[in-house]
């Protein structure tokens, strides 16, 4: 992803484009495979968030070495998830601004 991503910022910086029809076409269906993805790594989280805090409500009323490890454990499984969730939302919505910039080098391409 961060490869893509860093090649369409190099695209759009040198404004030369030769198939821009066929680079904004490929780049919609890259961000509705990236925005899927965000959306299951969401639920993903969210899910991993409730079961961490149900662990850790009933780790404080019933102390016991066992929820104790299976809290620590889920805390450390989360932390990256929050991670690699952010990134991926920071990434779409960079690729949305990509696209922005694809259609203003299109238009000025075709007002030539």
């Amino acid at each position: 992803m961060k490869e893509y991503i860093k090649s369409i910022d190099e695209l759009i910086a040198s404004k030369k484009v030769n198939n821009i029809d066929d680079v904004i076409s490929e780049h919609l269906i890259k961000i509705g495979f990236y925005q899927h993805e965000r959306l299951i790594h969401f639920l993903v989280t969210m899910l991993f968030t409730i079961i961490s805090f149900g662990s850790i409500i009933y780790t404080i009323n019933n102390v016991s070495i066992g929820f104790v490890l299976l809290t620590a454990v889920l805390l450390c499984l989360l932390i990256p998830y929050i991670f690699h969730y952010y990134f991926l939302e920071n990434s779409v919505q960079h690729m949305y601004e990509q696209h922005d910039e694809l259609l203003k080098i299109k238009n000025n391409h075709l007002t030539k």
